[in-house]
């Protein structure tokens, strides 16, 4: 099994020898691109090249590219440690061409990195292709041999790269590798592509255009390469899992944070050690690359990502600062492919130290500082707005609840001195975007909501309205106005268009005015402005004017019903599986809606039948659906859920639907009652229908459940209905017989599938299987030793006929070489008396090499490996017979 490090070293050797110079990773903090954070891919290092704004004296490179994100645009801080493959430190492997080499060599070079050298089956593997991109296709079905339904051809921005609104760009291609049908997702550009089953492995970009400002391209005069393979996962599907924190390296770090707090590693604190482990790789490189935790820019990030690893650390009921002496290990594990870590270990260490150290007395600190505070002030004094803003900022204690700890004791809190201390972290906050990647974004968006104040939204009551266009955004900065074919960002004084939130899509609609009319294809929100994300259409649209504003009625409907059926769905999971069901994620879409909650267990066909049929209940009750302001404490004290995601603030809706049987319910009389700041239907039974499609894993200990209604389930149970009548037709059976007879050829089937694999085996043993040459064992330099060759037996039978030679043979070793399944299968075993003097890994290994294969692997008594063509059998045994002989 190859290790991390084993598969880093491979990648850089490979493409050293196709003539790429090896090129160190550069620092985290980019040394040439200001606008970014961190270093977050392989080619920042490589920009100027690429620009043509520098030259060096190599046109091919390779690199294994440390990267951070967990800041600005690319920041996966809060799925860490929840998801297999979500970090704040990864990888980058990479191969570049400056103006070398093009799509007819970077094609055949990865594909041979990822079957030759990396061994990776290639009927595990598709790709996706930019749809116009006609030479990448004809490439891999040339190269590859891939036909039509394994080039996936991608009609989005998702294969096709740009460096900015101008510059260099072109189509990717990328590679995925199929976990297997046990795992729930579908191919890319399908509608479960979301799903764990087929994960992108490498990208290949193709600059080879550039871009003007009107939108028109020309080619290149010199087309380069730019490529990305996640290091992690690779490692994960080599090493035999899907999961990023099963591998090597990972596992090894969460050992160690197991073994330094006395737990269990996969037992209850499995997500602590997760982050932990992730939080360490993070933290250590910005340290050796000069990063400080501090509390604005690179450092506030870097401080953030230290005490949330630990928090964690207290969660796992650590006494003392953890962090630290998990350093040796990171060193152990990295410190030979990045020798900085060894040159930083002390400061590492030190740092972390100091810092965990903090933020512990911080903590104990903070239950006794407002106790403290009130012993040094007169007793008719205020409490500093500041001391106030460091309990909600730092201890995440409201200002409301210091207030009414204070009125016990008739004092009052210094609420400008709050105010002030709530925008200078405003400001801070703003700054910490500088260098983000996302700074003119982020930046003009504080500036709008300083300039008007926040969207005013309308959209509870109303689906039109008129409104003012405050301004107009495009690429980051204001216009004045804009024609036909031009996308921008419209913002307005009020608005009945829904910002994206909460679960709930974005609306779409029309923004019309006198001169003009645009198409609003989404609604998003920052700093309290709602952007509007339209296309002009007709006309002009400009800055100053008034609009009318009209929402795409059938999709808010159809969104609205989702929504409203999410709410039903949460109680009815609550109801059926406990009170420890809790919302862990949401879609609510026009065409379906998607629910996360927390729960251990796959659900039961069973639980599947009663909670929709509860739903379906509640929407034939056609119960009113109410809307009720309140403060949180009110809201909480009537027994309201909080949704996961939602922020919520000093008053908050509370969205109440259903009648409750007697007894149940959040209140005694409402069956579900939560706060919400999404759109919602006025009555149950407006959301028509509801089919629940099923239920799957989204991460550890959380459950996934999507979910379609009104017309779209409709659609889907008719489409259903067609498909069984077809396989009843098929059958020539009655509809209701179809499930039975279905099921008696699936048993058929497998009682067949058995008997044959055994008369295989069988015949196997006997010598057989059309070889002519039958079981042949002699004795090798003292080791008994049986070589064997089969047709027509897979490779999975020869396991257990290695086990069942070894057992007859009582000691020696085995060697078998199959082409049942249409290639070359090796497998042998050894007895336990002969370990000391031959490995079956070494055996595989050897006839592997000589049937045209990569690797193999296994353990010394049973090891496995494959090959192309079966010819060179003979050859094969000759390299095995050699490895025994000496």
């Amino acid at each position: 099994m190859p290790t991390l490090n084993d598969i880093r070293s491979t990648y850089l050797d490979y493409f050293r020898r196709q003539g790429h110079e090896v090129v160190a990773s550069s620092p985290l903090v980019p040394r040439n691109d200001p606008t970014l954070m961190f270093a977050n891919s392989g080619m920042v290092q490589f920009k100027n090249l690429f620009t043509g704004v520098e030259q060096r004296d190599y046109t091919r490179a390779t690199t294994a590219q440390k990267c951070v994100r967990a800041g600005g645009k690319h920041n996966d801080l809060d799925n860490v440690g929840y998801t297999n493959r979500h970090h704040t430190f990864f990888e980058m492997m990479g191969n570049f061409s400056f103006g070398d080499y093009f799509k007819d060599q970077a094609i055949p070079f990865a594909w041979e990195v990822v079957t030759k050298e990396l061994g990776i089956d290639p009927a595990r593997l598709l790709v996706t292709v930019f749809h116009t991109d006609d030479e990448a296709a004809d490439l891999w079905k040339k190269v590859a041999g891939l036909p039509d339904d394994r080039i996936i051809r991608i009609p989005t921005n998702d294969n096709f790269w740009q460096m900015g609104p101008t510059g260099p760009c072109g189509p990717c291609t990328e590679i995925f590798y199929d976990h297997g049908d046990h795992i729930w997702g579908g191919p890319p550009g399908s509608p479960e592509e979301d799903g764990d089953r087929f994960v992108e492995i490498w990208n290949l970009v193709f600059m080879q255009f550039e871009q003007f400002e009107d939108g028109s391209r020309i080619e290149l005069p010199k087309k380069s390469i730019d490529t990305g393979m996640g290091i992690e996962r690779v490692a994960a599907l080599l090493q035999g899992t899907n999961d990023n924190y099963a591998t090597d390296l990972m596992r090894a770090l969460i050992e160690a944070s197991a073994n330094a707090t006395s737990s269990d590693p996969d037992g209850p604190g499995r997500t602590h050690h997760r982050v932990i482990a992730d939080h360490l790789r993070s933290t250590s490189f910005l340290i050796a690359d000069g990063v400080m935790p501090s509390n604005e820019g690179r450092g506030y990030v870097l401080r953030r990502i230290m005490r949330r690893a630990m928090r964690h650390a207290h969660l796992l009921g650590a006494q003392d600062p953890l962090m630290h002496r998990l350093v040796p290990e990171l060193v152990r594990q990295m410190g030979g492919a990045y020798p900085e870590l060894q040159q930083a270990q002390a400061m590492i260490a030190e740092t972390l130290k100091t810092e965990e150290t903090r933020f512990r007395q911080t903590l104990e600190r903070g239950l006794r500082l407002l106790d403290e505070e009130l012993t040094h002030l007169p007793d008719d004094a205020e409490l500093p707005g500041e001391t106030a803003f460091k309990l909600y900022d730092t201890y995440g204690f409201p200002l409301d609840l210091t207030q009414d700890a204070l009125r016990e004791k008739q004092r009052t809190v210094d609420t400008k001195g709050f105010d002030a201390a709530m925008s200078a972290q405003k400001a801070m906050a703003r700054a910490a975007w500088a260098g983000s990647g996302e700074t003119k974004d982020a930046t003009i968006w504080f500036d709008l909501a300083e300039a008007h104040g926040a969207t005013d939204f309308l959209g509870y009551d109303t689906e039109t309205a008129e409104g003012q266009i405050l301004a107009l955004v495009r690429d980051g900065a204001e216009i004045d106005a804009a024609v036909p074919g031009e996308t921008v960002q419209i913002v307005l004084n009020q608005t009945p268009f829904y910002a994206e939130s909460g679960g709930q899509v974005g609306d779409t609609g029309w923004i019309v005015s006198e001169d003009g009319k645009a198409r609003v294809t989404d609604t998003r929100k920052a700093a309290g402005v709602f952007i509007h994300v339209a296309e002009v259409t007709e006309g002009k649209i400009a800055k100053g004017i008034g609009a009318m504003l009209e929402v795409d009625h059938d999709r808010r409907s159809a969104i609205r019903a989702n929504h409203s059926a999410t709410h039903l769905l949460n109680e009815a999971l609550r109801e059926r599986l406990g009170s420890h069901v809790a919302q862990r994620g949401s879609l609510n879409a026009a065409d379906r809606l998607r629910f996360d909650f927390s729960h251990n267990a796959a659900l039961t066909a069973e639980d599947l039948e009663a909670i929709s049929a509860e739903v379906n209940a509640f929407i034939r009750q056609n119960a009113p659906v109410e809307t009720r302001v309140m403060s949180p404490d009110d809201a909480r004290a009537i027994g309201a859920q909080a949704l996961f995601g939602e922020k919520y603030g000093d008053e908050v809706r509370v969205v109440s639907m259903g009648r409750a049987p007697s007894g149940k319910g959040a209140d005694g009389q409402t069956w579900s009652l939560e706060l919400c700041g999404g759109t919602h239907v006025k009555r149950t039974g407006d959301i028509g229908l509801f089919v629940l499609l099923g239920d799957s894993a989204s991460s550890s200990g959380v459950r996934r459940i999507e979910a379609l209604t009104g017309e779209d389930a409709r659609r889907h149970l008719a489409e259903q209905s067609r498909h069984l009548a077809e396989i009843a037709a098929a059958m020539k059976a009655p509809q209701a017989d179809a499930v039975e007879r279905v099921r008696s050829l699936v048993e058929e089937r497998k009682a067949l599938q058995a008997e044959v694999a055994q008369l295989r085996r069988d015949l196997a043993m006997a010598g057989g299987g059309k070889s002519g040459a039958g079981p042949e064992t002699r004795e090798i330099n003292g080791v008994p030793f049986l070589a064997q060759v089969l047709h027509g037996v897979t490779g999975k039978d020869l396991r257990s006929l290695i086990d069942e030679h070894k057992s007859r043979m009582g000691s020696g070793a085995v060697l078998l070489i199959a082409d049942g399944d249409g290639k070359a299968a090796v497998a042998a075993g050894v007895t336990e008396d002969m370990l000391a003097r031959v490995s079956a890994i070494e055996l595989v290994k050897a006839a592997v090499a000589e049937l045209g294969g990569v690797g193999g692997g296994g353990r010394p008594d049973m090891a496995q490996g494959g090959g192309k063509d079966i010819a060179n059998a003979s050859a094969a045994i000759k390299a095995a017979e050699a490895v025994i002989g000496g």
